[in-house]
């Protein structure tokens, strides 16, 4: 007999509405929430950046920084910029560019980042993750793993980054570039969660494994726009999503479910019409939290250091609409708004350096990168 997961997708590329059943009924809704009144933290301002668009932690305490035309920093704790040659050609407009950049799990003995960015082709610009070794103020080895086998559509890019706990697995979103029904088609790569190899190849056991092409590397399907992937200390998976007018999710992520996209939503149109929320379909997996008004979230880490003990294993999320620095408590399968800061930008990304500082960087031109110490 074949997995019932593979049996579930065929139906999906058949047409039919039928979904992997959820984990869990609808989550928590969270309104229109007040900043917190006083910030625990002291915020230094490190270097500006031209519209930045993601950061991520060296091992040394240096930050890695992508600007969305198609650079790459690499940044000191003490402000010292040095540009990255060798960085592949990106299309860049409107929300598409430069995006998401991570060090592999083994940079420390192999000195491997991982990049997202939307590139030209024939048909319109593709997703690209690719793979390429620091070397000083260079990229070298530069090998592309993954391309979106589909070209064109709008914004929505996702291109978010994630590893797997062991380090084993490379997890990467995709938005559905304003093409909201190919959320649906598992033939392809829109509105998804991937999972990966490190080398861009196809794990055995995926979800859908049997099936040819993007199908068997999906992990999710029904995904809007995500712009947030992180694991909790636990080891769960958490994605963070933007919604129409209302509904941005926080979502348990778990293999071969469909979070729904564009059938269902916790918000509504564009143009004001409904859309069907969660609870009305509960095939869909329902969002464990969801926000109206929206934040716009961006970015997403789990506070794992010493500095600020209040805030372990909480998700600290970005705010592009909220401009401001969201704190999520998360207990098991459930979660929740605990604070909110008033950080005067737009959040674009967020991460947490070796020794527990937290770094911010503004959606701007310029955008400052930001550091966050304890107040005292």
């Amino acid at each position: 007999m074949r997995p019932r997961s593979v049996l579930i997708l065929s139906g999906l590329i058949a047409g039919t509405a039928l979904a992997v059943l959820p984990i869990l009924a609808n989550g928590r809704t969270v309104g229109a929430r007040d900043y917190s009144p006083t910030q625990p933290f002291a915020v230094q301002a490190v270097a500006d950046f031209d519209t930045p668009w993601a950061i991520a932690a060296l091992p040394d305490g240096r930050m890695l920084v992508t600007e969305h035309a198609g650079h790459l920093f690499v940044v000191t704790p003490e402000g010292e910029k040095t540009e990255i040659s060798g960085v592949p050609e990106v299309h860049q407009q409107g929300q598409l560019g430069m995006h998401d950049v991570a060090p592999a799990p083994d940079f420390a003995q192999s000195g491997l980042i991982y990049l997202t960015y939307a590139a030209p082709g024939e048909d319109g610009s593709q997703i690209v993750l690719a793979r390429a070794r620091l070397d000083g103020a260079s990229l070298s080895d530069v090998e592309e793993l993954w391309r979106q086998p589909q070209g064109g559509g709008g914004g929505h890019p996702g291109a978010i980054i994630a590893f797997d706990p062991a380090g084993e697995h490379l997890f990467l979103t995709l938005g559905e570039r304003t093409l909201s029904d190919t959320a649906q088609d598992p033939a392809q790569a829109r509105g998804k969660v991937l999972r990966l190899m490190l080398d861009g190849s196809t794990p055995a056991d995926n979800p859908f494994a049997d099936e040819v092409g993007v199908a068997a590397q999906l992990w999710t399907l029904g995904n809007r726009n995500p712009y947030g992937l992180a694991f909790a200390p636990d080891g769960q998976l958490w994605l963070h999503e933007m919604g129409p007018r209302g509904g941005d999710e926080l979502n348990l992520i778990a293999p071969g479910l469909n979070y729904g996209w564009p059938v269902v939503s916790n918000g509504s149109n564009y143009s004001g019409s409904a859309i069907p929320d969660h609870d009305e379909r509960p095939e869909f997996e329902a969002p464990r939290l969801s926000w109206t008004p929206v934040i716009a979230p961006a970015g997403m880490v789990f506070y794992t250091g010493d500095l600020f003990p209040d805030w372990q294993g909480s998700a600290l999320i970005g705010g592009l609409a909220a401009r401001g620095l969201v704190r999520v408590t998360v207990d098991g399968d459930q979660a929740d708004e605990a604070e909110r800061w008033d950080m005067d930008a737009r959040i674009r990304d967020v991460a947490m350096a070796p020794d527990g500082a937290v770094w911010l960087i503004e959606d701007d031109a310029p955008g400052q990168l930001l550091r966050l110490t304890p107040r005292d």
